[in-house]
């Protein structure tokens, strides 16, 4: 990858841009979950994503066009990844390693948590492939956890 990719903070003017990136239902359930709302307006955008509260980045190239987003947060003694995506015209590029690797590298300058996790759906074999590649590997379902019958539940160690 080019050491030209930026990971810089979401802002609100980029969250106006990656509602855009979504065109269904079906879409933003595998992105965002099914609390996220849809149809969704750029309040209830801001507030399902808790941006500004939740750290969201954007992967940018060199002209700051928006690639990538993903956001982390401390879940259960776990800097957990989550809301992954590439932009639809920027996919197959590797471009979701980029920003897996940049956001583990963000979250471990912020957190002195040991562990990385996240969710997938089972049926999101890219994705899969890829946290696989990147070392994650699938564990038992956190109890009390949604989806457990339609997610995986994936961590690595720093």
């Amino acid at each position: 990858m080019s050491a030209d990719w930026q990971l810089t903070r979401a802002e609100s003017d980029d969250m106006d841009r990656l509602m855009t990136w979504f065109r269904s239902a079906e879409e933003v359930n595998v992105w965002g979950g099914p609390k996220f709302r849809y149809p969704y307006t750029a309040e209830t955008f801001r507030t399902d994503c808790h941006w500004p509260e939740m750290d969201s980045y954007f992967l940018c190239d060199a002209n700051r066009a928006l690639h990538a987003f993903g956001q982390f947060y401390d879940r259960n003694g776990y800097m957990n990844l989550a809301r992954l995506v590439v932009a639809r015209e920027h996919r197959g590029r590797g471009l979701g390693r980029e920003l897996v690797t940049r956001l583990m590298q963000a979250a471990g300058e912020q957190s002195e948590l040991e562990s990385f996790s996240l969710f997938v759906y089972r049926d999101n074999t890219p994705a899969l492939k890829l946290y696989q590649s990147l070392g994650f590997e699938i564990q038992e379902y956190p109890p009390d956890e949604m989806l457990a019958d339609e997610c995986f539940f994936l961590t690595r160690a720093r």
